[in-house]
């Protein structure tokens, strides 16, 4: 009631809110995140822990029961999943809704510095919280172009450096990942005959191969200079040849007498074939409440980018086979071509009953502002603009336009009994503002 008085008593305070309503509301509109459906997040933090060719038992006894025993108890948990498989051990943590992620990820962190060892040639916990629920929005397939007779799989390095690295530049891209690819990994071969002949202990030669590495010694005070002090004892494939096992009669013996030294592409434990061709996949995972469609946009143009750049001097093709953006763009356009056409055929019916033009666009002009005004509040609330929002849009505006015939119909009928305009307006809309507002509580609820 006093709303009504003071917007009739005020129109031109009326005017300037409804026009910051619009102008606001089309501002959310277009900073709004656009998704296919709403985005339930449930905190999530995976630990991958690599050791190469152990067996599912021994990732499980050295890895994957050790992080247990410290990640027990850890405030907010409500799930632990435990997975183990060759050469590879993941820890999977399920978090309570409105859990602090951050605060959990130390707490993690803290607790897998209580481990007392690992094996020698497993490699560090890996901390994630991208979860097993996360779905790429986007797949690259990368081949080579005619005359490049390099394998493909020999790439993934280059891959690695150039793609992933471009693409998880990307604003909104959590991570990126590489399918199909082979690393370069250093392989000595023993012959076990040489080795027996020269007496040399393979367990030995093994532990001094792991020792090829650069190391820190300390720092060392001499007169009013500092120096770092670090051991060279990195080796390139060729060099470790050379490498010296012991003496005997005074004469060396070499790796290069045991063992064969070659950098090779590790065994292939998966591949992708793209029609019929052997390729490399890459694919990118976004952030949680971003704007999937200007995510795409930008991954798009770092795909041109590298098409017109490093690819292709190095012979090399993209091609995108997924966007998930084509689902999001049809189902939305779907939705807001039937919510014009209800918008249409309903302003259409009402004018054919009163026949007042005036009164009609009255109707037709509420249902705009009551949706940019949703828009607002959709904004502020941190939500994103989904199918599931727009069909729950599409239908308030079907009750947007019940109330607003309503009242426009009593507005009318007081006038036709002689109310001036100031009046009837005013009365109109209260006589049925009560039932309007209880009719639209309940169909909410």
């Amino acid at each position: 009631m006093n709303l009504i008085r003071a917007a009739l008593s005020n129109p031109v305070a009326t005017l300037v809110a409804v026009l910051l309503a619009l102008l606001f509301g089309l501002l959310s509109l277009n900073r709004l995140p656009v998704q296919l459906t709403p985005e339930v997040e449930v905190p999530e933090i995976s630990i991958t822990t690599q050791w190469r060719t152990a067996s599912p038992q021994e990732v499980e006894a050295n890895l994957i029961e050790p992080q247990e025993k410290v990640l027990r108890g850890m405030p907010g948990m409500i799930e632990m999943l435990s997975s183990a498989e060759r050469g590879q051990g993941t820890v999977t943590i399920k978090l309570a809704v409105g859990t602090s992620l951050d605060r959990s990820l130390l707490e993690v962190l803290n607790r897998l510095n209580r481990v007392p060892s690992y094996p020698e040639d497993a490699n560090e916990p890996v901390l994630s919280t991208v979860g097993g629920k996360s779905r790429p929005i986007a797949w690259f397939i990368i081949k080579t172009l005619p005359g490049n007779d390099r394998p493909i799989a020999s790439y993934q390095d280059y891959v690695e450096e150039v793609i992933q690295t471009r693409f998880e530049r990307v604003s909104g891209v959590a991570l990126s990942e590489v399918r199909g690819g082979r690393e370069q990994e250093l392989r000595i071969t023993f012959d076990p005959y040489k080795a027996a002949s020269l007496g040399v202990q393979l367990p030995v030669v093994a532990s001094m191969a792991r020792g090829n590495d650069d190391i820190t010694a300390g720092i060392a005070d001499v007169g009013k200079r500092r120096y770092t002090i670090r051991f060279n004892g990195a080796m390139s494939p060729q060099t470790l040849d050379e490498m010296i096992l012991e003496w005997r009669d005074g004469a060396p013996i070499y790796l290069r007498d045991v063992a064969q030294v070659e950098l090779l592409a590790k065994d292939r434990q998966s591949f992708v074939i793209n029609s019929g061709d052997d390729a490399i996949a890459v694919n990118a995972h976004r952030e949680a409440g971003v704007n999937v469609l200007k995510v795409m946009q930008e991954l798009q143009l770092a795909a041109d980018e590298l098409r017109s750049g490093s690819l292709q001097s190095a012979q090399l093709s993209l091609e995108q086979v997924y966007d998930e953006t084509h689902y999001i763009d049809r189902s939305i356009q779907m939705l807001a071509s039937n919510l014009l056409i209800g918008i249409l055929l309903a302003v259409g019916i009402l004018w054919w009953f009163l026949r007042r033009f005036r009164a009609t666009m009255m109707v037709a002009v509420a249902i705009p502002l009551c949706m940019t005004v949703s828009f607002l509040v959709i904004d502020a609330s941190g939500h994103t603009l989904n199918v599931i929002s727009l069909a729950g849009l599409a239908f308030a505006v079907g009750m947007v336009l019940d109330a607003a015939i309503v009242v426009l119909e009593n507005i009318v009928r007081l006038r036709e009994k002689g109310l001036p305009v100031h009046q009837a307006a005013s009365q109109g809309a209260a006589q049925v503002s009560g039932a309007l507002f209880a009719s639209t509580i309940t169909t909410v609820a």
